[in-house]
C-alpha cells in the first residue's frame, strides 16, 4: 500500500474545473485529472453555513482537514473524501456563489487580484493511495476520515469504481431514482447516502453467499448491472404481493431481500398472510411488529419480542404462591424464580396475571425445553 502526502495549491485543484452533474456527466477538476464525483456519485451536501464556513477557513489562512484522492491511473485521481470541501472551494472560484469575507459581500470575479491570489495561493493537504482494492479498502475503514464522513458503501463505491458501480449507481443512487419510486415503502434510508444500492447488494449477495465486497469485486468490471436490477424489482415485487403496503412504518425495518432469498417458492397465499399479520398488528402483546413479516413464514416467536410480565405482575403472582415453585413444590426468594406464562402465547395465553407462574429457574428451563 504506497500512500504520500501532496501540498496541493488551490489553483492547481480550480484548473479545468467542470461541473456536468445536471447531465449526470460527474464534476473534474486538477487540469481534467480529478474525479470529483464520478457519474451519479453522492449528491452535494453541504448548506450555505457548511460551504461559506470552508471557505471562510480558507481566506483566514487556517487549515482544512486532509483530503483523500485514489489513484486510478496515470495521472488520474478519484476523490474518495473531501469532496464537498473540494465543490465548496471550486464553486466559489468559479463564480457560483458570493458571501462575506471581512464585512463585504464578495464573489471571486469581483475581488481584487491580491484577495484572488490569497485564495488561489492556499495550499491543501492532500492523500494519494494506490494499492490493491483490499488494501485501500482496509485502509479506509480504518482512518479518522474528517468533514461529512463517508458511509461504508460510498468507500466501497470508490475502492470498485468502474463500469458496473456506474450503471448500478443510475437506478440506486440519484435522489428520486428508480430505486427509490418502487422501493421506499419498504426500505429505510436514503439513497443519496447509498443505502439502497448497499441494502440491495447485501441481499443479492446473500442469495449468491457472497459479502458486499465480493460480489462487488466480481462484477467490478461489468458493463451492465442488470442482474442486481432485475433482482431488485424481483423482491419488490414479492413483497407488495404478499404483502401489500398497508404497514409502512413497520415494513422499512424487514431485510426483504433475505426474507425473498429463504421464502419465494411459498405456497402462501397473500389472503392467508394478511389475515395473520392483521392478527399479530392487533395484538397487544407483539412488541417487535417488523418481525411479524418473518414470524408468518417460520412462525418463530422470537420475531415477535412477546411482551414479558413487568415487576408488579411478577411480585404479586409470587406473594399468591407464597413463594412456592408450583413444579417442584420447594420455596425460593424472588429473585430465584422466573414468571412463565401458563397457557402458552402461542396458544392464545395472555401476558397477564390470571395467566402468570412464576417457577424456580430450573423447573422454567426444563419446561422451555419441551
Amino acid at each position: 500500500m504506497k500512500i504520500e502526502l501532496h501540498q496541493i495549491k488551490i489553483r492547481e485543484l480550480c484548473a479545468s474545473y467542470e461541473d456536468l452533474s445536471i447531465q449526470e456527466e460527474g464534476i473534474t477538476g486538477f487540469g481534467g485529472k480529478l474525479n470529483i464525483r464520478p457519474k451519479y456519485q453522492r449528491e452535494f451536501v453541504y448548506d450555505e453555513k457548511k460551504r461559506n464556513a470552508v471557505m471562510d477557513t480558507v481566506w483566514q489562512g487556517f487549515p482544512l482537514n486532509v483530503m483523500y484522492w485514489v489513484r486510478v491511473g496515470e495521472e488520474q485521481y478519484e476523490l474518495l473524501d473531501g469532496q464537498q470541501r473540494t465543490i465548496s472551494i471550486c464553486s466559489f472560484v468559479a463564480g457560483e456563489y458570493m458571501m462575506n469575507f471581512d464585512g463585504n459581500l464578495l464573489g471571486f470575479h469581483n475581488m481584487s487580484e491580491a484577495q484572488q491570489q490569497r485564495i488561489l495561493d492556499y495550499e491543501l493537504q492532500v492523500y494519494v493511495c494506490e494499492g490493491t482494492d483490499e488494501e485501500k479498502l482496509k485502509w479506509f475503514q480504518t482512518i479518522n476520515i474528517a468533514g461529512e464522513k463517508l458511509t461504508n458503501q460510498e468507500i466501497r463505491n470508490a475502492i470498485y469504481s468502474g463500469s458496473w458501480v456506474t450503471q448500478a449507481k443510475r437506478r440506486f443512487s440519484k435522489s428520486g431514482c428508480v430505486a427509490y419510486k418502487i422501493g421506499s415503502d419498504f426500505m429505510s434510508g436514503t439513497p443519496i447516502r447509498q443505502d439502497y444500492f448497499e441494502t440491495a447488494i447485501r441481499w443479492i449477495g446473500d442469495k449468491q453467499g457472497l459479502t458486499i465486497e465480493q460480489y462487488m469485486a466480481k462484477h467490478q468490471h461489468d458493463t451492465d448491472a442488470d442482474e442486481i436490477w432485475q433482482y431488485f424489482q424481483n423482491v419488490i415485487h414479492w413483497t407488495e404481493t404478499l404483502f401489500g403496503r398497508k404497514y409502512k412504518k413497520e415494513m422499512k425495518s424487514v431485510e426483504w431481500g433475505l426474507l425473498y432469498n429463504q421464502y419465494r417458492d411459498t405456497t402462501l397465499t397473500a389472503t392467508a398472510i394478511g389475515e395473520e399479520v392483521a392478527r399479530l398488528m392487533a395484538d397487544s402483546d407483539v412488541q417487535k411488529k417488523a418481525g411479524i413479516f418473518h414470524y408468518v413464514f417460520d412462525h418463530d416467536i422470537r420475531h415477535l419480542g412477546i411482551r414479558a410480565f413487568d415487576d408488579n405482575t411478577k411480585r404479586e403472582v409470587y406473594e399468591r404462591q407464597n413463594g412456592i415453585c408450583p413444579i417442584c413444590g420447594k420455596h425460593f426468594e424472588i429473585e430465584q424464580m422466573e414468571a412463565d406464562h401458563i397457557t402458552p402465547w402461542v396458544e392464545g395465553g395472555r401476558t397477564i396475571a390470571e395467566n402468570c407462574q412464576m417457577l424456580c429457574r430450573d423447573c422454567n428451563r426444563r419446561k422451555s425445553d419441551k
